[in-house]
């Protein structure tokens, strides 16, 4: 049952709270996409009396990076070939891709989107004579045979204000309302104390009761999306708060499955979008749909220039594509900041207008092009109030009329991700098929497969969405589509594998490691007049605060134009293990405090991954993502390889190694 929002300091944290202890066998955690299509599809294979419980630490109608809705599926492959979808996600990653992962995903997404049709999400269509539907006039459906509104080879527009409800619904509906927990934070994995690498359990904490819950199971997914607020954001001050992804990610997906040693892979990659300024809103639809240009501050169109086209060939194969890749897209744009040809626009009025002169030479009269003109003007502002409202306050604030004038766009703050134009997460096993490469090394982490798609290196622990690493461009529909697919795997595995799961630690340890900052309140408050100045401890805001700060600065974030560079690491790193000690006196006086010591802790976690993979992969991969001033190349002989690394839960220590790079989808030609 979703219990309802309160405010900071309404509910005070209890030095004891009360332990909730459960038993089931599949565990979901998590309430996005993928845990949504986990939770519709395990109902369709588990036997009648299997046990399943899904934990979201909100409220699954609006849990996830789809929360505030979206203007376009990102992902459907339809008419195109699934192994051009694996060329296309290759080169925007700069040709280091788990192409089996990829290839997987390609061929279940467009069931998801036709399901997300059918349960009464808006598909734009075009009717027989070429005109776009959106939304407001019948048409075929996708699996009748409707045509989709492209823009681009793989997006297909739609009407999504309310996508994350009309998805959640039948998720709900499939599980059951006595087998979801909403408003339950799950920090920490347990593993069986007599099975070695064996998933059996849970822990967290309700966010609006004074409850720990103690979860046992035979298998879990971790689905919790990404990681935001771990670089600082560009809006400060008034703008707090402001980030292109969604802030309540705390890179808790990747953190809960290192610590109980599962591998991760590609963590070096961040995703640093490009995004219309201090709004952070999406810029996809005006450059697919409308087809908008980016100029300087000079009114040049530069990515298309001599230039440019020079710099892009210093990246080959991936400069040459027809669409260049995000991080080079973005390497463009900085190079013509750090030039001082600033700022930079979205030509969003001479879009526009390039619409109507097209009407005009077609001979469209001057009514019908005022109400032509009505309609695409609405469609440019629905595109903001469909996924980025504040984007749209934003402008209406600043008196900006995108259709009469340009809007300043800008690299942002670097993100955690692996299910947008980011790949970083899990080490997962592909699908049992033989196209999956066979790799002759005892260690899982470099291993294609072994035995159940979309498990990490741990026994029993699945991963989905952001979460499966190496296989960037899922999007909303294709992270779905992969908790579809663990949701059979996981079914699998408790049938395959019969035991009683027993987790190393008891339901009282972990409820003190959990509730320990609300301990370390009660115990000093009283020794200062001020309750957030104490010599005894610190509040989870400003820890988080001092994060961002050396992320920012020595970490590749935006005070440096994403630039880092050896000896820069290193001092992230010394003030990381700093920062990790003084999280051990994080002090929490009520659920909400709690819960952001809990985010902070996963954040720490989550960057000293990043840091070390940064450290380890001595290139620059990804230009326009971040460089590194030592190594300022990609170079593709000695680093077009995986890079992972994993946390051994008993002597406490990280392994770094690199991991070889098979391609299964031909490299001639490219694309």
């Amino acid at each position: 049952m979703a219990l309802p929002n309160k405010p900071k300091g309404e509910l005070k944290a209890v030095v004891d709270p009360e332990i909730v202890e459960m038993d089931v066998d599949a565990l979901i955690i998590g309430g996005g996409m993928a845990a949504c299509g986990t939770a519709f599809e395990i109902k369709k294979w588990a036997p009648e009396d299997m046990k399943i419980l899904l934990v979201d630490k909100a409220c699954l109608e609006r849990s996830g990076a789809v929360a505030q809705g979206l203007s376009a599926i990102n992902t459907y492959v339809g008419e195109n070939p699934i192994k051009d979808y694996v060329k296309m996600v290759r080169n925007d990653l700069m040709g280091v891709i788990r192409e089996d992962l990829v290839y997987d995903c390609g061929r279940h997404v467009d069931e998801s989107v036709k399901l997300f049709e059918e349960w009464g999400l808006p598909i734009w269509k075009k009717s027989d004579d070429g005109e776009n539907l959106d939304g407001a006039k019948p048409a075929p459906t996708l699996r009748e045979g409707g045509t989709p509104v492209r823009t681009g080879k793989w997006q297909i527009m739609i009407n999504g204000e309310s996508y994350k409800c009309i998805v959640a619904e039948p998720a709900a509906t499939a599980l059951g309302a006595d087998n979801i927990l909403e408003r339950v934070f799950i920090v920490k994995l347990l593993l069986d104390k007599n099975k070695p690498n064996q998933i059996a359990g849970a822990a967290g904490f309700s966010t609006r009761e004074n409850k720990v819950y103690y979860i046992k199971c035979k298998t879990a997914v971790i689905a919790c999306g990404g990681a935001v607020n771990i670089f600082r954001p560009r809006s400060t001050g008034e703008g707090k708060g402001r980030a292109w992804y969604p802030v309540w990610n705390a890179g808790s997906t990747y953190t809960l499955a290192a610590q109980v040693g599962a591998t991760l892979t590609m963590m070096e990659n961040r995703f640093t979008p490009s995004r219309f300024k201090d709004g952070y809103g999406p810029v996809g639809a005006w450059f697919l749909l409308f087809k908008a240009k980016v100029s300087n501050g000079l009114g040049e169109f530069y990515a298309g220039g001599d230039a440019a086209n020079e710099e892009l060939s210093k990246f080959m194969p991936y400069g040459k594509s027809p669409v260049t890749p995000t991080c080079l897209r973005n390497h463009l744009m900085l190079n013509e900041l750090k030039e001082g040809r600033g700022p930079i626009y979205m030509a969003t009025d001479v879009a526009l207008n390039a619409f109507l002169d097209e009407k005009r030479e077609a001979g469209m009269d001057e009514k019908s092009l005022k109400k032509f003109w009505k309609h695409l003007e609405s469609e440019a502002w629905e595109d903001f109030l469909d996924m980025s409202v504040g984007q749209a306050g934003l402008w209406a604030g600043m008196n900006v009329e995108p259709e009469k004038i340009g809007s300043e766009i800008m690299p942002t703050e670097p993100y955690m991700l692996g299910s947008h134009s980011g790949c970083c997460g899990i080490w997962c096993s592909g699908p049992d098929e033989d196209w999956v490469p066979e790799i002759d090394n005892e260690s899982r982490a470099h291993k294609y497969k072994w035995g159940y798609n979309r498990m990490t290196t741990v026994d029993g622990l699945f991963t989905a969405g952001d979460g499966v690493g190496a296989s960037g461009h899922k999007f909303s529909s294709g992270s779905h589509a992969e908790g579809r697919i663990v949701a059979k795997q996981m079914v699998k595995y408790v049938r395959d594998n019969d035991f009683t799961p027993e987790p190393e630690l008891t339901a009282q340890e972990c409820a003190d490691i959990i509730y320990a900052p609300v301990k370390r309140y009660h115990e000093f408050v009283g020794q200062s007049t001020a309750a957030d100045v104490n010599p005894n401890y610190c509040k989870p805001a400003g820890l988080m605060m001092r994060l961002m700060k050396a992320t920012d600065e020595y970490g590749g974030g935006v005070a440096t134009y994403y630039m880092t560079s050896g000896k820069l690491l290193h001092i992230c790193m010394d003030l990381l293990e700093m920062l990790r000690e003084d999280a051990d006196k994080m002090a929490a006086g009520d659920l909400h405090e709690l819960l952001r010591a809990w985010e902070n802790y996963h954040r720490i976690w989550c960057v000293e991954s990043h840091i070390r993979h940064i450290l380890f992969r001595e290139e620059s991969r990804y230009p326009g993502f971040y460089y590194r001033s030592d190594y300022p190349t990609c170079d593709d002989e000695n680093w077009k390889c995986f890079v992972n690394s994993t946390f051994d839960p008993k002597s406490q220590e990280w392994k770094v190694e690199k991991v070889d790079m098979v391609n299964i989808i031909e490299t001639d030609p490219w694309l």
